[in-house]
């Protein structure tokens, strides 16, 4: 009776950890009235990303701003309006939004010796 009741509590273990599948879903950048910008903040550890997602209109320019970009790098994408940037290792970084949506920004923890785990500080302005 132990071994089934052991055996029904891990398939009931397991089976709550494969429901929760892949990643986490993207975290919506809200802006407070009144405002264009928000900080973004975070901890990482080397290799790990954080997800976000933000609307913005065409013609709209979104700056990124990374306050350590030695430990971290972020991207822009929408597969949707065919825009992708590279991983950038920039303090900052400017661009035209193309077409009305949404778009993921990615903030990814490079692989260093040290500090393996940092907390970053990326901020969002669209005007």
């Amino acid at each position: 009776m132990k071994i089934f009741l052991l055996s029904v509590i891990c398939l009931l273990a397991f089976s709550n950890i494969v429901a929760q599948g892949g990643k986490a879903e993207p975290k919506r950048i809200k802006f407070n009235a009144g405002k264009s910008s928000s900080t973004l903040t975070g901890t990482l550890a080397n290799g790990d990303e954080m997800d976000f997602v933000f609307a913005a209109t065409a013609g709209q320019t979104v700056t990124i701003r990374n306050s350590k970009p030695g430990l971290f790098d972020f991207r822009v994408l929408n597969e949707e309006h065919e825009v992708e940037t590279e991983y950038e290792s920039s303090a900052t970084l400017s661009l035209v939004i193309p077409a009305s949506g949404d778009y993921f920004l990615f903030v990814r923890k490079k692989q260093v010796r040290t500090p393996r785990t940092a907390r970053f500080a990326v901020s969002l302005a669209i005007k």
